[in-house]
């Protein structure tokens, strides 16, 4: 929202504008075309969960809702997406309730767009253009507010509508919802451009900023984790838990939109760096796909991939088809369980019946394939998953018997940071007997260190 301020008796008086009267609605079509057929996520989710999502995202930029429904119809029609007589009703609606926004859950062309705001006589926006508003009003790196804005351009490039001069202003920047002097750029396609070119030799900058810092990553090189999911499974509280972090975590979708970077410790002392990234979320925009794809590379060159789920939301199965299929767009085997493991997320919010049924359904799944039950939110089995972490990254925990000489003794120290001491004795001959859990990496190291003859003894 907008705001203003004004001077007071005893300083600065803020203001904020009303939020924009909204109306969101979800278009469901007894007739599919080619690609929902083929879909198994879209005949799936139901249509009162994909209202809630839409609903959801027009609640995440602060609109005020004041009608929503899934509105069924038989076959999508050219001029206006749906037919005549629902138009008329929803006109209708929209003076009544005085509504300046419509939201489409649903792609429109911009025939149709122009179409239904001359009709409703309301500024329209689909579902690709609701997303882009989230992720400017989100976005806080450089680099993100230079995707969104050119996701942005590239969207409205075959569009070219200029706002509607009635509303009023709710903010700065290239929005769609913004007044009048906010995108007259898109009156002239050949500034339009020539904004899109600058705007990505500005990304080629970025980028290689970013591929800098992942190579001198590489040179004392740390594994990768990042965290994937669907919008709102909770990845930033469980990177939160997991790092020790104060990522922005609430419970709204896109919340975080900037990837962030954490270098943890692990109990056996392997280093890994944790990566948070934007949520996924159902037919995401291709522009949004492609403005990202250098965010997501985090991703892609990640050695392990947590795929958390929130386990408690009915539509978890589709929200995890979807994910899969975005990894697939990236190259990525989603079924490789070695590389890509489940995270069931929100255990917290189950009652004790679907806990059980939920926990018996994990421990039919063996080995590498099973999931983490846990809770970000309070903890629970965020230990047992940082120890398969490390496990797959380091090799499996062994114990063993550790001596360390008089010249060995600098070496204490290090064996602190990199296991986990069982029992310490100290010998009336000044040396140090050690009992110790360590990773195979752990043991590797050592070993090297035995062998550069530093006074440590093993067994």
């Amino acid at each position: 929202m907008a705001e203003f301020h004004e001077k007071g008796p005893s300083g600065p008086i803020e203001h904020k504008a009303e939020p924009t009267r909204t109306a969101v609605y979800v278009p469901i079509f007894k007739t599919m075309t080619r690609a929902e057929a083929a879909s198994k996520t879209e005949v799936r989710r139901s249509p009162d969960a994909k209202l809630e999502e839409a609903v959801g995202l027009a609640a995440a930029i602060n609109l005020e809702i004041i009608d929503s429904a899934v509105i069924t119809q038989r076959e999508r029609r050219p001029a206006t997406l749906i037919g005549p007589g629902k138009v008329e009703e929803l006109k209708g609606i929209i003076a009544a309730g005085e509504i300046a926004l419509v939201i489409f859950d649903h792609p429109l062309t911009p025939v149709q767009q122009r179409n239904l705001e001359k009709e409703l006589n309301a500024k329209v926006l689909d579902r690709t253009a609701l997303i882009l508003e989230i992720f400017g009003e989100r976005a806080r790196t450089k680099e993100g507010r230079l995707q969104v804005e050119l996701a942005h351009l590239n969207y409205q490039r075959g569009r070219l509508v200029r706002s509607w001069t009635h509303l009023e202003r709710q903010r700065g920047g290239a929005g769609f919802l913004g007044g009048p002097g906010e995108t007259q750029i898109e009156a002239d396609r050949r500034q339009l451009q020539s904004k899109i070119k600058g705007l990505e030799a500005e990304l080629d900058q970025v980028r290689r900023t970013r591929q800098l810092h992942r190579a001198k990553r590489q040179k004392r090189p740390h594994p990768i984790v990042a965290l994937v999911g669907y919008t709102n499974a909770g990845k930033s509280t469980l990177f939160n838990r997991m790092t020790g972090a104060d990522v922005f975590a609430k419970d709204l979708l896109f919340a975080t939109l900037d990837p962030t970077l954490r270098r943890t410790t692990l109990s056996h002392g392997t280093e890994i760096l944790f990566s948070d990234t934007v949520g996924f979320i159902s037919e995401l925009p291709t522009h949004l796909v492609a403005a990202f794809r250098a965010t997501l590379e985090e991703v892609i060159e990640a050695d392990i991939i947590l795929h958390v789920r929130d386990v408690a939301d009915p539509d978890t199965l589709a929200q995890a088809d979807d994910v899969r299929q975005i990894l697939r767009d990236l190259k990525i085997d989603a079924d490789d369980s070695e590389h890509v493991v489940e995270i069931w997320n929100k255990i917290d919010l189950l009652d004790a019946s679907e806990r059980e049924r939920i926990g018996t359904l994990a421990s039919n799944m063996s080995g590498i394939n099973a999931p983490h039950l846990v809770s970000a939110h309070t903890g629970d089995g965020i230990d047992a998953l940082l120890v398969d972490i490390e496990r797959r990254i380091a090799g499996r925990v062994a114990e063993i018997d550790v001596t360390l000489d008089s010249g060995g003794m600098s070496h204490l120290s290090w064996i602190y940071q990199n296991a986990s001491v069982l029992e310490r004795q100290d010998l009336e001959n000044g040396s140090v007997h050690l009992q110790l859990q360590m990773t195979q990496q752990g043991i590797t190291e050592l070993n090297r260190l035995k062998a550069s003859g530093t006074g440590i003894r093993l067994g």
